[in-house]
């Protein structure tokens, strides 16, 4: 690959994220090669100038730099792999990008076990849910060396805010941040509900409780912002499954086990995710454990004059 940004971008994964990150990719005028479990999440992109690939090392010969995104660390290792997998069809001195939310691993065995092919293998997983990245707004944690992210700076901005794509340090880091980034807003979504529920039943208004919360220190910006979308609208965020929300959480605890740092909060939010998952099924949204509180005083969390 030549010291110049690429121009054909490689991705696969076009599921409710990688969807609308190709197609901002393709708005600023990269050439597309992509790959999907189902052609059909393709059509769009093939309308409009991409090439489809009928196997992620395809995906990976035809292309500049390849991007995943994909839902778990196993689903990478299995685009990676094999005679029909992207470490079979890059070049030696090839990019790979993962913006998956994931664990290291992955990336450290390709390193290892490739270390005299020269790959460059950043990771760069991203926040905003799937309005983001629709919008082209998503931040971007990327652990790698500088030089690569400066080189790939206008792929990463055609899918995220300028002043949000952060350089977090040497590869995994990016990893790290996201996990982290997770780890503690699904523990300030178990802690919201419970204090809004335990202030509810002890006689507290829903709206006098929050405007408390809000003028203390304990204010946030999900108990300022992001819990406004159960409290007003009755929204869970089924854009994000809790099914894949405990995915997260597990792997935010196996990183903390593997620097030998105690979870026992995240260890018990972890819980609290998955009781809420059995209970509503995996394709719940992400903030359904707070229907768990609201089951348990037996009404909604509502803000007065919203219907129930």
């Amino acid at each position: 690959m030549n010291a110049s940004s690429p121009t054909r971008v490689g991705f696969i994964g076009l599921g409710s994220m990688g969807s609308g990150m190709t197609r901002n990719l393709q708005k600023c005028g990269f050439a597309l090669v992509v790959n999907d479990i189902r052609s059909a999440a393709a059509a769009e992109l093939i309308a409009g100038g991409a090439v489809w690939a009928d196997t992620p090392a395809e995906v990976a010969a035809l292309s500049d730099v390849v991007i995943t995104m994909l839902p778990t660390p196993r689903h990478v290792e299995a685009v990676l792999a094999g005679p029909d997998g992207i470490l079979a069809g890059i070049a030696d001195g090839g990019t790979w990008v993962d913006m998956s939310t994931s664990v290291p691993e992955v990336a450290n065995r390709v390193r290892s076990d490739h270390s005299a092919r020269g790959l460059r293998i950043l990771d760069a997983p991203v926040s905003g849910m799937s309005i983001g990245a629709a919008t082209g707004m998503l931040q971007i944690f990327i652990g790698g060396e500088i030089a690569d992210v400066e080189r790939l700076r206008p792929v990463f901005e055609a899918m995220g805010n300028p002043d949000r794509i952060l350089h977090v340090g040497a590869a995994g880091t990016g990893y790290a941040v996201k996990l982290m980034i997770n780890q503690l807003w699904f523990s300030h979504l178990v802690a919201t509900a419970e204090v809004l529920s335990i202030g509810v039943k002890a006689g507290v208004e829903l709206d006098v409780l929050r405007d408390a919360l809000i003028a203390s220190p304990a204010n946030s910006n999900f108990v300022q912002n992001d819990i406004l979308s159960i409290l007003e609208r009755g929204d869970y965020d089924e854009g994000f499954a809790i099914a894949l929300a405990c995915k997260d959480l597990g792997l935010s605890i196996d990183l903390a086990r593997s620097v030998g740092v105690p979870a026992e909060l995240s260890g018990l939010v972890e819980q609290i995710y998955r009781r809420a998952k059995a209970s509503y099924g995996d394709r719940a949204g992400e903030m359904a454990p707070v229907k768990l509180y609201e089951d348990l005083i037996g009404s909604p969390l509502r803000l007065e004059g919203v219907l129930v």
